[in-house]
């Protein structure tokens, strides 16, 4: 279980398709026991196969968590550091997966065998031919409705100009509508409806310390600076490391376009934890789900914490898809609840007065 009590293991299937060809004995694992798994996930498949010398590397939080309690070790390589074998579960998102294969071949080293798992209905099919294109000829095998796919590269057979350009897919980036983003975070390239309609419902008298719980890359924190002027601190939390920095980002804009000084924090932390810091206000567009399985007891963890964390005459606003039952946990944790908003779809609660 991950942080929070919830399920952070992989989808099991692409986990253990990656396993086959080790497996069957189609690859060989390196005679040194050292390799580097990117966008790594906890599983039982992942358990057998791995040897002490391997790193793991994952950006969130609580599946990072989670591989650390499989005894797994967790942590970014070297820079300039290469191993035999490099494995990889690539995301989806395309720009995302690209960068990662760039970044793979960064860490493989010469005569190295780079492996990725994507399930066929998660663009396995693209990512393949994406690797072939940067690396040179591929193997593959299908599997558990998988597609593993693997690169013995040729230096010569790398391009390296192409390398280059998908290495800084990566990079924190201006969406067209200015803010600071990068590929494969929540709404990485829009402003998210339900995000939009909560901060136009802040209250313009929120006061005191304030924190943003999932800020993603600090969309309701750049609305709290420009729509709250009582605000005396704010801290921002999030669980995906990847959105810290555009977070940072955007939160300076923010403060810079309203003319205003004000202690603010980036913290990357799993939420579901607990805080430790008291507020007098929390605002979150709380998440219901891990990949795409609905987990409505995720976003009920974050109302959780925020109460906990609240003074006793604390606020708490937060926006959710209206199927979502909160307001049971909502009722039992605070003295009063009232519902702002019904619109496209979402719902904007304000929760007061925190019970005992």
């Amino acid at each position: 279980m991950s942080a929070g009590g919830f399920s952070a293991a992989a989808p099991e299937a692409a986990l253990a398709a990656l396993c086959v060809p080790f497996d069957t004995g189609v690859l060989p694992l390196p005679a040194d026991g050292r390799a580097l798994f990117l966008r790594a996930r906890a599983g039982v498949h992942l358990r057998e196969l791995a040897q002490p010398g391997w790193l793991c590397e994952q950006s969130f939080l609580p599946f990072a968590d989670e591989l650390a309690r499989c005894g797994l070790r967790v942590g970014e390589p070297d820079e300039g550091e290469t191993f035999p074998l490099v494995l990889l579960l690539p995301p989806r998102q395309r720009d995302e997966a690209r960068a990662l294969f760039a970044r793979a071949l960064d860490h493989l080293a010469p005569g190295g065998t780079l492996v990725a798992s994507m399930a066929k209905a998660e663009g396995a099919k693209s990512g393949e031919a994406d690797l072939a294109r940067l690396a040179g000829a591929v193997g593959n095998l299908s599997k558990h409705h998988c597609r593993v796919f693997w690169s013995v590269p040729e230096l010569q057979a790398i391009d390296r100009a192409l390398q280059d350009e998908w290495r800084a897919l990566d990079a924190p980036r201006e969406t067209a509508d200015g803010w600071w983003s990068r590929p494969g975070l929540f709404a990485w390239d829009r402003v998210d409806r339900a995000s939009a309609l909560l901060a136009e419902h802040f209250p313009g008298d929120l006061h005191g310390r304030v924190a943003d719980l999932g800020a993603g890359y600090g969309y309701l924190a750049t609305q709290l600076i420009a729509r709250c002027p009582r605000i005396a601190a704010l801290d921002l939390y999030e669980a995906e490391s990847r959105a810290l920095e555009p977070a940072r980002r955007n939160v300076a804009n923010a403060l810079r376009m309203a003319g205003r000084e004000l202690p603010v924090g980036v913290h990357g932390h799993d939420v579901t934890r607990g805080l430790s810091q008291r507020y007098d206000a929390i605002v979150s567009n709380p998440p219901f789900h891990l990949g795409r399985a609905d987990l409505p007891e995720l976003g009920c963890a974050f109302i959780t914490s925020a109460a906990d964390a609240l003074v006793a005459s604390g606020r708490l606003l937060i926006v959710a898809n209206r199927h979502l039952p909160y307001e049971a946990l909502l009722a039992a944790r605070f003295a009063e609840v009232r519902m702002l908003a019904l619109q496209d779809g979402f719902k904007v609660i304000e929760a007061c007065g925190v019970r005992a």
